[in-house]
């Protein structure tokens, strides 16, 4: 069966962003089919007006279609990547997750692989809380969490989260973080085809 990657981003200012947009890549790679989805914003627009960085990020992924309870009732395997808020995921990812009730009910969402990345403004601010937090859901779903663990040296070489990735806001992505965001992405990948074996 082949692995329906769904990679669901929010981002502020395109840090998350590009990051579903390498996972997104690895996973096509890996040979998934793969649809990138942008959460929607739900922030007032004369909030976003008021700072141009973020007014053009929503202009930037405007034309990545919208994620929506369907593309998770399709997709078998999940990757999130989320900024952090204070060690949570942003209210727009908690909001979409909350559309997701009716699917939970059903457990449309359960055996389903999951994983998750995030970013936050310096190292220490939250990002392995924002992952478990997201992880914690997952698990109120019942579906299979596939963190990367250590289980590849591109790991080491961006902090050693084995968690999922996190990204420092403004930080490069180099070699090191491309390679440790695409191999969560194959882990996740590879994970889902055994599951849906």
């Amino acid at each position: 069966m082949t692995v329906k990657l769904a990679v669901l981003f929010y981002s502020t200012y395109g840090t998350n962003h590009r990051m579903a947009e390498i996972a997104a890549e690895a996973g096509r790679e890996a040979g998934a089919e793969v649809r990138l989805l942008r959460i929607a914003e739900t922030a007032p627009e004369s909030v976003i007006a008021g700072q141009e960085a973020w007014k053009a990020q929503v202009e930037r992924a405007g034309q990545i279609p919208a994620a929506t309870p369907a593309d998770m009732e399709w997709a078998n395997a999940y990757l999130f990547s989320a900024p952090t808020r204070f060690g949570q995921a942003p209210s727009q990812v908690r909001a979409f997750i909350d559309t997701l009730g009716g699917l939970w009910s059903q457990g449309k969402l359960a055996d389903k692989a999951a994983s998750a990345m995030t970013s936050a403004q310096n190292a220490h601010g939250g990002q392995e809380a924002t992952i478990l937090g997201l992880y914690t859901t997952f698990l109120h779903w019942g579906a299979v969490i596939v963190a990367p663990g250590y289980t590849d040296p591109a790991i080491y070489r961006t902090g050693g989260n084995p968690y999922g990735y996190s990204h420092t806001q403004g930080a490069e992505f180099d070699e090191a973080a491309r390679a440790s965001i695409s191999h969560q992405a194959a882990r996740l990948v590879a994970m889902a085809g055994r599951l849906s074996a």
